[in-house]
């Protein structure tokens, strides 16, 4: 993952780790960019020592606007009841630059395994029985829009997955 954000995010640069879930992933970006990271998250999952605050998956105002270089979302936004409004409200927080990782329910296995994951991931993890709510490409290409966003990149995953997944590079205010 680092690799492929490699053109897109500056060393030492300062990282929002959106749902950062364990923090495996926010750790890997801090090393390889040498960047200052901060995750945050609805339930302190964490396994690794990443300067983290808890959040009630609504309001992140906590957090200035435009504070962060980078927000980084990993397979966040389809467990969340609203991903567009959770999307706006990441955006708030970086100057520039948003990337996004994120399953997508195309194609028939595509989507029964979205949904399975969805279901799974709100019982065991999170301790709810919210089933995420799953976008299509097309779907987020026009939230992009109505966000004022720009897509820079996207790129889907190669070869036979159960799930679609794609990469978002988005910039704001364009």
């Amino acid at each position: 993952m680092c690799e492929e954000c490699c053109d897109f995010i500056d060393f030492k640069s300062k990282i929002l780790d959106f749902g950062c879930g364990s923090g495996t992933i926010g750790n890997e970006f801090k090393k390889y960019f040498q960047a200052d990271i901060l995750g945050i998250d609805i339930i302190d999952n964490r396994v690794e020592d990443i300067p983290f605050k808890q959040y009630d998956g609504k309001d992140i105002s906590f957090l200035a606007d435009n504070s962060f270089d980078t927000v980084l979302i990993n397979y966040v936004l389809h467990h969340t009841p609203d991903p567009i409004k959770a999307l706006a409200q990441a955006c708030s927080k970086s100057k520039k630059r948003i990337i996004i990782y994120e399953n997508l329910p195309e194609g028939f296995f595509s989507k029964i395994f979205c949904r399975l994951h969805g279901v799974s991931f709100g019982m065991f993890f999170q301790k709810n029985f919210i089933s995420g709510k799953f976008l299509t490409e097309k779907e987020w290409k026009k939230a992009f829009q109505d966000l004022n966003l720009k897509l820079i990149y996207a790129k889907t995953k190669p070869g036979f997955s159960l799930m679609k997944t794609v990469l978002f590079v988005l910039e704001k205010g364009v």
